[in-house]
């Protein structure tokens, strides 16, 4: 019972911590999860579960390594591969020298073995947390690949350093001949085992498919069953890497790319679907753990501890010190004897390269890798005495974690600001990759019954995408977007003076009039909910405002269903129509378009918009006009639903398409709430294109 408490606790605190993120976007999500999984281990039925740091490994680590692996640019990793595993291997083996040496120099207390150990765990960064930083700061594609490599590569020399260095701590006697030995056997071996288990596994997942053996269901259960089979083979049976053996596979596994069909298409939503929430919740899972662990890390040692508290903030503070100090070096020299791609020759160390490499060395924080490390520490050596400052080892490498963490989340956007005032061009390339990925993804979901519709909604994007290469370069997206937001305020004030209008008319037939209205009431319900969506930050009265919009609305769709109700078994007016009724949309939004176009052309002869701007936009409704006049000669009543209901699951499409660039880092928070404003904007009316 306590391990399923346990387990209840850290989901509900990842799905905690996914909306805290929202509302804090200046912390990292790592940085709060840990609060949150300090904060748990102080409820009162919160149960005392130790997790073994081996099955930690297995399973968060191998799982969440074989996905990054998997996902991870492989032509841009193979351009850094030489500077990732510089960093992996040398940087790290570096660090474990560094470390050792100088701690054990200030204060002999500490064995020069345990040191070591400190030093080899401190090597490998954090993989969850790599992929987590970037929201804030503006890294580049080639500085984050050589992140994500060094992270995936890494954790084999901090593992099997640390190992030897317990070795020579508990038994006394230390073989550099055997170390390196085991090292090479260990690293090579991994990358081995696991090449060729990923060609295996493509081989066997290939032929179930010819053979037409292959379910959805048993596709995801074999692919998410296929890491923790790597680890455990490569590690308890094959005696190499297990976590390297993971990355390997995760590298060349490509079996989810092959074949085509709605079948094969369908399989790959899923898989991607499954693994998105499978990784989220891991990576959450794995810094909540590691919050649960700080605290009685720190306490145990604050309390009783051999050393005095002064001496353990000196040592934390002198090894974070060697940790980045070290790096940076590393960095600089890797900056100053890369040679230009071009040139051949070497450049100079400008500012601009000096700050690289500070982005570098901020950008690689220490994580659970390392807390896992430290707790397999044992108590004892090999005498029966106690391992000389265990606790105190574990201190110091937590207190390592939580400034790299911290100094990761708020030194990279001082070094590497994200522009917020993003470029005309820049937005529009974006829009267009975005729109691009749309479309493959409806065409994923295009089956025999609604063809027809997906095409045509996919011929609606095609030529957003003509449009908006149109204007590349020639209009500033702030501004045009400020327009639109202005032309639907004029929509809906015209619909509102239609509404009113049609309410007070004495002469005009009961059922038209009860259409008309409906129509109205329908489509400023869509405006209102529109403008509330791409509302900017307002203040405490706009916001009252906007709630009592929204309660407006829920006021007038609960009258609506009231008197449609009433109608239907009173039998005192007949059903409304739907396809009647759309009908009489597309006429009230038809004339609702004209009156935009009219005050668009007034605007012209104004100083208020950009001429340009204003042209562009009538040209825009003047599209939507025609295809809304021209739509019932064209299409059947079936297929129009079809349409509306495939150019809506297009938006929610788009919209979880941003939110995944967001998360990717492909795009900063500001461009996110730009193209997810622009979307809302175009939700007004399913199928004008605006």
């Amino acid at each position: 019972m306590d391990a399923f408490t346990l387990i209840l606790a850290v989901l509900a605190a990842v799905v905690l911590s996914s909306f805290l993120s929202r509302f804090i976007p200046k912390i990292s999500t790592p940085l709060v999860q840990i609060a949150l999984g300090a904060i748990v281990t102080l409820l009162p039925f919160f149960p005392t579960v130790q997790l073994e740091p081996g099955l930690f490994m297995v399973l968060f680590i191998a799982p969440l390594l074989y996905f990054e692996a998997h996902t991870i640019d492989k032509q841009a990793l193979a351009k850094t591969l030489k500077v990732s595993l510089s960093l992996a291997i040398g940087l790290a083996l570096m660090t474990m020298v560094g470390i050792g040496l100088v701690l054990h120099s200030a204060w002999p207390i500490i064995p020069l073995a345990a040191a070591f150990a400190l030093g080899a765990a401190l090597g490998p960064t954090d993989a969850v947390a790599v992929s987590s930083i970037g929201h804030e700061a503006s890294i580049t594609e080639r500085q984050r690949s050589v992140l994500e490599g060094e992270s995936l590569f890494n954790d084999a020399s901090g593992v099997v350093g640390f190992q030897f260095s317990i070795l020579a701590a508990v038994t006394g006697t230390f073989s550099l001949q055997h170390a390196a030995g085991e090292f090479m056997v260990s690293f090579i071996g991994g990358m081995a085992f696991g090449l060729i288990i990923g060609i295996l596994a493509n081989i066997i997942f290939e032929t179930l498919r010819s053979f037409g053996w292959e379910t959805t269901t048993t596709r995801i259960l074999m692919e998410l069953f296929l890491p923790f089979l790597i680890y455990l083979t490569a590690d308890e049976i094959a005696h190499v890497s297990g976590v390297l053996a993971v990355v390997a596979a995760g590298l060349v596994i490509r079996f989810d790319r092959t074949g085509v069909g709605p079948n094969v298409s369908r399989t790959n939503i899923v898989s991607s679907s499954v693994w998105s929430v499978l990784s989220f919740s891991l990576n959450g899972a794995v810094f909540i753990l590691l919050g649960m662990q700080l605290p009685e890390a720190l306490t145990t040692t604050w309390s009783h501890s051999a050393i005095s508290h002064a001496v353990l903030i000196e040592i934390i503070a002198l090894t974070c010190l060697i940790v980045i100090g070290l790096r940076f070096i590393w960095m600089a020299a890797v900056l100053a004897i890369t040679r230009d791609r071009r040139t051949g020759r070497r450049r100079p160390m400008t500012a601009r390269r000096w700050r690289s490499a500070a982005v570098m060395t901020f950008g690689g924080p220490k994580g659970t890798i390392t807390l896992s490390l430290m707790f397999t520490i044992p108590y004892f050596v090999s005498s029966g005495a106690s391992f000389p400052l265990r606790d105190e080892l574990i201190f110091v490498a937590s207190g390592t974690i939580i400034v790299t963490l911290l100094l990761a989340n708020f030194m990279l956007p001082l070094l590497a600001p994200n522009q917020e005032d993003d470029r005309s061009t820049e937005l529009i390339d974006i829009t267009i990759s975005l729109v691009r990925r749309t479309v493959e993804e409806l065409s994923n979901r295009a089956t025999d019954e609604n063809r027809r519709a997906v095409l045509y909604v996919i011929d609606s994007y095609t030529k957003r995408i003509t449009r908006l290469k149109q204007r590349s370069g020639q209009m500033e997206p702030h501004a045009m977007e400020d327009l639109q937001i202005d032309a639907l305020h004029w929509e809906k004030d015209y619909i509102k003076q239609r509404l009113e209008s049609t309410k007070l008319a004495t002469d005009m037939d009961p059922h038209e009039q009860e259409m008309q209205i409906e129509a109205c009431e329908r489509m400023l319900d869509q405006i209102m909910n529109t403008l509330r969506h791409i509302a900017k930050p307002t203040s405490s009265g706009q916001t009252v405002s906007q709630i009592r919009g929204r309660f407006r609305a829920l006021q007038r769709r609960a009258l609506l269903l009231t008197r449609r109700a009433s109608g239907k078994f009173l039998r005192t007016a007949p059903l409304l129509n739907e396809n009647e009724l759309s009908s009489y949309i597309r006429d009230v939004q038809t004339q609702a378009f004209e009156h935009v176009i009219d005050r668009l052309y007034e605007e012209m002869g104004r100083s208020t918009y950009n001429t340009e701007y204003c042209s562009a936009l009538i040209l825009d409704y003047r599209r939507a006009e025609a295809a809304m006049r021209s739509r019932p000669k064209l299409v059947s009543g079936t297929t129009r639903r079809q349409m509306d209901e495939v150019k809506h699951e297009s938006y929610a499409i788009e919209l979880n398409i941003i939110q995944d660039m967001l998360e990717n880092s492909e795009i900063t928070r500001a461009q996110a709430r730009q193209l997810r404003r622009n979307v809302y904007v175009m939700q007004v009316d399913a199928d004008s294109g605006l």
